[in-house]
């Protein structure tokens, strides 16, 4: 899904456009989706394809969203970030680019992943 910034800001809430186009971060233990353990499926807010299942939402303490695992779909793609003096490995979506966070290797087994996720980058849809 490729739109222009003004149909990504008419589109989005400020803070969404802030998040998922510009690669910001929503402040820790702020975000709505954090304490959400109802079953169901994350989706992009941008385009709204499947990226995580809650199976795999698990509570990292990290104050973000945090999943052990990409839903099968496999919509999300890595991008190397070396941004704020380290290096991380950035989550976007593979169908609109929209940033959704980072993953770590410090997540539990088996995938041994934990992706830290933005709330805002993402809906939920109950099942």
């Amino acid at each position: 899904m490729k739109l222009t910034e003004s149909q990504w800001r008419e589109k989005l809430t400020a803070e969404e456009f802030r998040v998922c186009r510009q690669k910001g971060t929503e402040r820790p233990f702020t975000g709505q989706l954090l304490d959400n353990k109802t079953p169901g499926d994350y989706l992009c807010t941008c385009c709204g394809e499947k990226l995580f299942d809650a199976e795999h939402k698990f509570d990292s303490g990290c104050g973000w969203p945090s999943f052990s695992a990409q839903s099968d779909d496999a919509n999300v793609e890595y991008n190397t970030d070396n941004s704020l003096g380290m290096q991380r490995i950035e989550i976007v979506c593979r169908h609109c680019d929209a940033h959704l966070g980072h993953v770590f290797d410090d997540g539990p087994t088996p995938s041994g992943k934990r992706y830290c996720v933005n709330s805002v980058s993402v809906k939920f849809k109950s099942k």
